[in-house]
């Protein structure tokens, strides 16, 4: 066993491609750690594409210019050793790693995602991760400390733990990449300001996801405006499918879901097929339509429609407000929960005649919703990682006209976001201001 000491970033370039190439030679507790390398380095707008010889092969990567690093870099731990293994102590049933990269690691979001994420929630009990966490440069000391806490708690499918604030070194080979840290709106900001201050980083993001992450790397934008924000960083990753990218909206699916098990008197359970159109803002849709209740439609469950219609409604729309008004601060827990559930559904067969909701790219859609979106919908997977856009749903005119609003909404924040989409001269005629869950 040797504690891996690094000194510059070409040498930690090297032995992490080398230990990732050959993962299913590590021990359980086999990890690496890079910490303070990552801390003196200022992130870049582009990376420069250096030739690096590693032990196992060749390789053309993006190696950032370092500005000083420490002689000695400190780490912690386990996540800093290294464990030389014999061919044959190779355990066969290892699977390959998974990357994962986290932004806006520092958190309170992610500090309840992080260890589901590691204990094997998501990806399941014998499946090993790398945990690679993206902050800023205030951030980088909170880090440390989340780094501090994951190995504390002695996950065995916790492989790696990564920190940085450069997302071309932070991204390098993720496949999954969940992107939380955004600006929140503070006060006398504007909406079409907050929409070009976070569009910013997601434009940044999505160059370096498009430069060094894994070709078929699943986005999941979190940090709002979630929509929006999704669709700038797809349109700065032009060599990653578009289909990848997800505005997540499961956490309005899963508070719509209580609202109806509430009025009916069942548990959660049973209650399927709900859909959030459109928006994660004041105009989402939650779609009682086509959502059931012990597999009956809601609306032969629930018999006050109007309920449905108002209360219902609004209720879902504002309740992220609401949370912010009695506790004094946004959802995270109940926000990381779904993020975890957004990725199984991805990973997890969907369940026979049942879906979920995520905003996913709108071209080709069989709803006749404009294209060029992020928009959230009804979708299906095999358990693959990849979606199909559900067909078998009804539309009346009252789920039609909520649909459009929100609709008009997002083509309106898109005509706000034009200099980030490259598609021209940004600007911003947005209808109103409808205050998104947690934004303030």
């Amino acid at each position: 066993m040797a504690v891996a000491e690094l000194t510059s970033p070409a040498a930690l370039y090297n032995q992490t491609r080398t230990r990732i190439n050959s993962s299913s030679q590590l021990s359980l507790s086999s990890t690496h750690f890079s910490l303070h390398l990552r801390r003196s380095v200022r992130p870049l707008s582009r990376p420069t594409n250096t030739k690096i010889t590693c032990s196992v092969n060749q390789v053309q990567a993006p190696v950032p210019v370092p500005v000083q690093t420490k002689e000695k870099p400190d780490c912690f731990g386990v996540f800093c050793q290294t464990y030389d293994l014999f061919a044959e102590e190779e355990t066969k049933s290892w699977k390959k790693l998974i990357n994962i990269a986290v932004s806006g690691a520092a958190g309170m979001i992610s500090n309840h995602l992080l260890f589901k994420l590691a204990s094997g929630e998501v990806f399941g009990p014998d499946q090993p991760i790398a945990l690679k966490l993206l902050g800023s440069e205030r951030s980088v000391l909170a880090l440390e400390g989340v780094a501090m806490e994951l190995e504390d708690s002695l996950y065995p499918l916790l492989r790696e733990v990564i920190i940085g604030i450069n997302p071309y070194e932070v991204f390098q080979d993720v496949e999954w990449a969940l992107l939380i840290g955004a600006k929140p709106r503070g006060p006398g900001i504007e909406r079409a300001d907050l929409l070009d201050i976070n569009g910013q980083i997601f434009a940044e993001q999505g160059k370096a996801l498009n430069a060094v992450a894994s070709p078929n790397v699943k986005v999941i934008v979190v940090g709002n405006p979630c929509n929006t924000n999704a669709l700038i960083c797809l349109k700065n990753a032009p060599n990653i499918p578009a289909k990848n990218f997800h505005a997540l909206t499961r956490l309005d699916e899963n508070r719509a879901k209580c609202q109806l098990a509430l009025k009916a008197g069942v548990f959660y359970d049973k209650v399927s097929n709900m859909t959030i159109w459109g928006n994660h803002s004041t105009t989402q849709v939650p779609d009682f339509l086509n959502a059931r209740i012990n597999g009956l439609p809601v609306k032969e469950v629930i018999k006050d429609h109007k309920w449905l219609e108002e209360e219902f409604t609004e209720k879902v729309q504002k309740r992220g407000g609401v949370l912010i008004q009695k506790w004094g601060r946004s959802s995270a827990a109940s926000t990381a929960v779904s993020i975890a559930d957004a990725m199984k559904s991805l990973v997890t067969p969907t369940p026979e005649g049942d879906w979920f909701s995520t905003g996913v790219y709108t071209n080709g859609n069989p709803y006749g919703i404009a294209e060029d979106l992020v928009f959230s919908m009804p979708c299906r997977s095999k358990g693959d990682g990849d979606y199909e856009l559900v067909k078998d749903v009804i539309f009346d005119d009252y789920l039609l006209k909520k649909i459009t609003k929100s609709e008009a909404e997002l083509l309106a924040e898109k005509r706000c976001v034009a200099h980030l989409t490259g598609e021209g001269i940004a600007y911003c005629d947005l209808p109103e201001d409808t205050m998104l869950p947690g934004e303030m």
